[in-house]
């Protein structure tokens, strides 16, 4: 992808000028380009799991060997401000680490998320909006 893909994409993420947003679960095998491309988007750096005021957005990187999916989605979603959102980014099929979509659909409803849109945002990247169920 070229860099202004990646913007693109940022952009379909939903993100927006002056949002905070925490990154959880960053290895070394993550997309550069895109969180580049989120930061310079939002006006700041992604800020990490020591962040200790409320995001307005999760950026949660999981992979299959990561442990469990619905717990880290609770945890996930404690943080975040009310109306915030949570991205999901799984790697892709084929790709280490893939999580069947059954899988995220049974850890996010668990968790009390539904499922939003879900589609590439990187080379082995695969991103899913995850929203708190309406009660």
């Amino acid at each position: 992808m070229t860099t202004e893909e990646r913007a693109s994409v940022a952009v379909r993420l939903g993100f927006q000028p002056g949002q905070v947003v925490q990154e959880i679960n960053y290895g070394d095998d993550v997309d550069q380009e895109l969180r580049e491309a989120i930061a310079e988007l939002i006006g700041q750096g992604l800020v990490g799991e020591e962040h200790d005021d409320v995001p307005d957005v999760i950026l949660l990187w999981f992979r299959d060997e990561d442990g469990d999916l619905t717990d880290a989605l609770v945890d996930a979603i404690g943080m975040l401000a009310e109306g915030g959102g949570t991205w999901l980014l799984t790697p892709r099929a084929g790709r280490d680490g893939y999580l069947e979509s059954s899988e995220i659909i049974q850890a996010s409803q668990t968790a009390g998320l539904t499922q939003g849109k879900s589609f590439n945002v990187a080379k082995d990247w695969t991103g899913t909006r995850l929203t708190a169920q309406k009660r």
